[in-house]
């Protein structure tokens, strides 16, 4: 079972940047799809970008395209999800989430691994 930790959430002002990290252990498979997800309260939890370990295809939800990057240093076993060019719209609690399933489209299929989310706030 994979286990999940993200850090780095915080405030900025409008057109600023953060990063935030997901630190992951419990591997057990050579594959995995790894996303960032963010939720705000009364709304669906959105997937915003997605990453296959294996061959480091990414994809985007289009509100985020240009302004956000998914990596993975695969040597800390961490995932990282930058962000520039914040807008208050992006105010949100971030959570991370790994599984065994493909990537379709921009988005993980089969996700069974959730971080407990770090709150991004973005003032105006």
């Amino acid at each position: 079972q994979v286990q999940l930790v993200e850090s780095g959430g915080g405030s900025v002002q409008a057109g600023g940047s953060l990063r935030v990290s997901c630190a992951a252990s419990g591997y057990t498979y050579s594959s995995y799809c790894m996303g960032w997800f963010r939720q705000v309260p009364g709304k669906e939890r959105e997937e915003v970008a997605a990453i296959t370990t294996n061959n480091g295809r990414t994809g985007y939800t289009d509100s985020v395209k240009g302004r956000f990057t998914i990596s993975l240093d695969s040597a800390k076993n961490t995932l990282y999800l930058q962000m520039n060019s914040l807008k208050p719209e992006d105010t949100a609690i971030y959570y991370c989430a790994a599984g065994q399933g493909l990537m379709i489209g921009a988005r993980c299929t089969g996700l069974n691994a959730w971080g407990q989310g770090t709150q991004v706030t973005v003032s105006s």
